[in-house]
């Protein structure tokens, strides 16, 4: 009764701070779960609009005493959204069913590049976490006193813990939440921008003329070629301007069909308000003649001189602050989206463990969002919230995967020329994409490799690393079934087939099987061997895990039905042709256990003399990496059917690796 009351007690909490499950037989969940351009505006391009807040004055911060280079600052940066972004639609056209970089790189480059690309995107997406955070901290921080200055670490562990629970509870719900911060932020800032340029309609001639002056006396200070090579330097530094863009192709699989169309809309929307908004700030920067404030952002002291003649102009100067700083904590969202969908891709692919794939009660990719947490909590730590730090590290690998993206797209129009009507329309872009982000990825490795870059590419080179670990093991396993399979699938069978309906009051055998495979056959065949004779039914019984790579539309559940029926069919089939009666069941859900224990409860009060059997893979030298990559599901299953007084049965099959 004390473990009732306490997994009550513990299954409320979790209610409360989650939300109840949901209902995978819904018809119209995947309805519910997707997004329109407006909301994946906000849910995935609040980072790319947040990155304003950083990018910009690193930037101006860069060109030192030489700020008349801000103008063609601001136009570069522009023209550099607007590149990528269209290069970035094209990829959401011809790679419709979402993954990104990823995707892009292993189609287009091969499965080494799509590694790489996809440990590039996992760090970025941790990073994105991270520096969206402590730019959050910074930005709220600034108008506190400098003693206030200590609580600032332990308010952005926070924020990422909040974020965790809102994004264990759906991508929809945690981004319909956070909307009014976006909505917010929007508003201050058109009306900062725009009164800050409006208002210096009249300085416009002095100023263009005093550019003019000062890019002389640069020309005659620095040459031409310091003064390029200050340029690069400054727009390198601004990199991260440009993070966030890539999150809307990476997330196409939460949005609403159909997902092309929608994902190029929802890339518009993020274009033009990143290129107005970065743009527009350098600008402001210029004509106001903004200089740093010790304990400020530039942007802070923006907003202080645009509005400071206002009769409301401290209260307008606090909001558009607070509401950039509640904005990044909105773009964290994207880490949370995109980060454990990107992960989860890789997991079905075999370069981490199947469990980044599943799906939890909610159809939220639970573990990756709280791997993804954790880990921006370490780098947090780590960088002890030290901006400078993390958007050096964060533009690096940005800029990795761009320039992998732009280099597949660009191969694939070369190589796919014959077919591609529109190529020599599309080529260019892509060609010119690559080379802006190849030159700001080596600018930016080159000049800040000792402040923290080095950390980037030893944490991606880690991470490809396990991937590969990972790979191997799995292609082990994979190996091992294999030759179960070539051995099992296709056994001769003679005799006359059973057609005898199932008797409820006979000796069953209730058989827990995943998929029609030489496992499943070689532990029915088990049974029938160690108890010859004893059992008279079978009852095939499987569970459809619902997991990321199943779970891509609306039809997904009914073709996961029809291939769970065809897989049973195939065990009734062999049961009856060796002389037993059979029939099977199934169902569908994101805790496997769960599930097939409930299941199991349903069958065995018709078959109440009945036993469950269930085949866990057995290795020669088990160890803790076998537990990480292998779901110990069969012996989760017997605990919970021990516990509901029923009997099961573990047989162990061995996989000779």
């Amino acid at each position: 009764m004390t473990q009732e009351n306490n997994n009550t007690f513990t299954d409320k909490i979790k209610r409360t701070l989650i939300g109840k499950p949901r209902n995978i037989k819904d018809p119209t969940l995947f309805h519910k779960l997707a997004l329109i351009p407006l909301l994946a505006w906000i849910g995935l391009g609040a980072d790319g609009l947040s990155s304003s807040s950083y990018g910009p004055e690193e930037a101006f911060k860069t060109l030192g005493q030489h700020t008349y280079l801000a103008l063609f600052l601001a136009l570069a940066t522009a023209m550099t959204v607007l590149i990528i972004s269209v290069a970035y639609s094209r990829i959401i056209e011809y790679f419709p069913s979402g993954g990104g970089g990823y995707i892009v790189a292993t189609h287009t480059l091969g499965e080494k590049a799509g590694v790489v690309s996809g440990a590039a995107l996992l760090v970025d997406y941790m990073l994105t976490i991270t520096v969206s955070i402590v730019t959050c901290g910074a930005a709220i921080f600034s108008f506190f006193p400098a003693s206030a200055q200590q609580y600032k670490i332990p308010f952005d562990i926070c924020a990422i813990l909040f974020l965790v629970v809102l994004n264990l509870r759906g991508v929809k719900e945690s981004v319909s939440l956070l909307a009014p911060i976006f909505i917010v932020f929007v508003i201050t800032h058109i009306l900062m921008i725009g009164y800050g340029i409006l208002s210096h309609i009249p300085q416009i001639g002095p100023v263009t003329q005093q550019i003019g002056s000062d890019f002389k006396m640069g020309l005659a200070t620095l040459g031409a070629g310091g003064m390029l090579m200050l340029f690069l330097k400054a727009f390198s530094m601004g990199g991260g301007t440009y993070t966030g863009i890539e999150a809307v192709s990476n997330g196409l699989q939460i949005l609403r069909e159909p997902r092309a169309h929608n994902g190029k809309r929802t890339m518009v929307y993020l274009a033009t308000s990143l290129a107005v908004t970065a743009g527009g700030i350098l600008i402001c920067y210029l004509l106001l003649k903004v200089q740093p404030i010790e304990g400020q952002t530039l942007n802070a002291v923006l907003a202080g001189k645009v509005f400071g003649g206002w009769k409301i102009g401290g209260v307008l100067a606090v909001i558009t602050i607070f509401s950039e700083g509640a904005l990044l904590l909105v773009a964290a969202q994207t880490g949370f989206v995109d980060g454990p969908r990107v992960m989860a891709n890789m997991a079905v692919d075999y370069w981490f463990p199947h469990r980044f794939a599943s799906l939890s009660s909610r159809f939220t990719i639970q573990n990756g969002v709280v791997l993804m947490g954790g880990a921006a909590v370490i780098l947090l730590l780590y960088s002890h919230g030290n901006i400078t730090t993390l958007v050096v590290m964060y533009s690096i690998n940005v800029f990795l995967t761009f320039s992998l993206s732009q280099l597949g797209m660009s191969r694939f129009f070369i190589k796919n020329r014959a077919k591609e009507v529109k190529w020599k329309k599309y080529l260019p872009v892509h060609v010119i994409g690559l080379i802006v982000c190849l030159t700001v990825l080596v600018i930016t490795s080159i000049e800040k490799f000792a402040l923290g870059g080095w950390l980037t590419f030893l944490i991606t080179f880690i991470v490809i690393v396990v991937c590969y670990l990972t790979r191997a093991h799995y292609n082990k396993v994979r190996g091992g079934v294999r030759e179960m399979d070539d051995l099992l699938l296709h056994i001769p069978v003679k005799g006359p087939v059973n057609t005898d309906p199932v008797d409820p009051k006979a000796q069953t055998a209730i058989q827990l099987v995943n998929g029609y495979n030489g496992f499943g056959v070689h532990t029915f065949l088990t049974i029938i061997r160690s108890f010859p004779g004893f059992y008279k039914n079978f009852i095939f019984v499987s569970v459809a895990e619902v997991d990321v790579g199943s779970f891509k539309g609306s039809d997904a559940v009914a073709c996961m039905e029809a291939a769970a029926c065809d897989s049973l069919r195939k065990y009734v089939e062999l049961a009856r042709k060796l002389g037993f009666a059979a029939d099977f069941k199934y169902d569908l859900g994101t805790d496997i256990v769960k599930t097939a224990s409930n299941l199991v409860e349903s069958i065995a009060k018709i078959f109440p003399k009945s036993t469950v059997f269930a085949g866990q893979s057995v290795f020669r030298q088990p160890s803790l990496i076998h537990r990480l990559m292998h779901n110990e599901t069969a012996f989760a299953i017997q605990q919970e059917l021990r516990w509901k007084g029923i009997t099961a049965v573990i047989l162990p099959i061995r996989i000779n690796i």
